[in-house]
């Protein structure tokens, strides 16, 4: 049982950061028992059955900064990070002022900086000043690895690795709308050059120095979602590398809704990187407990 009263409701809010949505619950005072919270994220994630989403993500007390994050995917595994996770979680801080609109906050990443920056809104025909979008200051990647040979379904591709907060692998297409993302993407995700983490998989095509197409394979939710900011932030530093692309660089990901990668480089290095897009607050409400039986 997830909660401290057998049976007790869990207020949650519902973000979606261009496409990706999280179900989010200010846990401070352990509403969720937290050796829990993987069984329940595999329960509350799941369409259809119950609010369902990409991931859930607990905000705790922290010691070194405003709040502490647990980020859990669809499956019930812990992930170290995600980019649009990080975007939907510094907008439910600061809209349950928890946090300003520049904070700092935990993750198994390291330590996460964020800021609300003014998005789009209109309310009754005037534009709303109140911050809609987020950009968030990444860790510096790691663990890149250049022109890999992946042998998948007897065909052999060559791929790109960077770890920029969670593992990612890059393919370069022709047409990612004709890609079979999972058809690819799953037996990429294990393969045995990915583990024992293993990896997500993205699919992109430059379409101008400042613009990258983009369909993800993520893991943890084991399918293609709408969207992922890692993954956007690994193919952009990838496709900078390759000297396609130029900072900044905006990313058309499935759901259509873009996000901006901002970079420096010098050789193989970067620094200053920093995910740029809409994180949208999409309902609140309490989460009852047939929503996990």
């Amino acid at each position: 049982m997830p909660t401290k009263a057998r049976g007790k409701p869990i207020p949650f809010m519902k973000l979606s950061g261009s496409g990706n949505d999280f179900i989010l619950i200010d846990n401070r005072e352990r509403v969720v028992d937290p050796r829990l919270a993987g069984a329940l994220a595999a329960k509350v994630c799941t369409h259809r059955m119950s609010v369902g989403g990409d991931g859930l993500i607990l905000i705790e007390r922290s010691r070194r900064a405003d709040f502490r994050w647990r980020l859990f995917n669809a499956d019930g595994s812990e992930a170290e990070f995600s980019g649009n996770g990080a975007r939907c979680a510094a907008r439910f801080a600061y809209l349950k002022r928890i946090a300003s609109r520049r904070m700092r906050f935990e993750t198994l990443a390291g330590i996460i900086e964020a800021e609300m920056v003014p998005g789009s809104p209109k309310r009754r025909g005037k534009a709303v000043q109140e911050p809609s979008a987020v950009k968030v200051r990444f860790p510096d990647p790691t663990g890149l690895r250049l022109h890999l040979r992946v042998p998948i379904g007897g065909i052999e591709r060559e791929a790109h690795f960077i770890d920029t907060g969670v593992p990612h692998c890059v393919y370069l297409v022709d047409d990612p709308d004709t890609i079979d993302v999972v058809g690819i993407g799953r037996p990429t995700r294990q393969h045995t050059l990915f583990q024992p983490a293993g990896t997500n998989v993205n699919f992109i095509k430059v379409l101008d120095p400042h613009r990258i197409r983009i369909r993800t394979y993520e893991r943890g939710v084991e399918d293609e979602t709408l969207a992922c900011g890692t993954g956007a932030i690994a193919s952009a530093l990838i496709a900078g590398l390759a000297g396609k692309v130029e900072s900044p660089v905006t990313l058309i990901p499935q759901s259509g809704l873009e996000l901006t990668v901002y970079f420096g480089s010098r050789g193989e290095a970067f620094t200053n990187v920093y995910l740029q897009g809409d994180a949208r607050a999409v309902y609140e409400g309490r989460i009852l407990p047939e929503a996990w039986a």
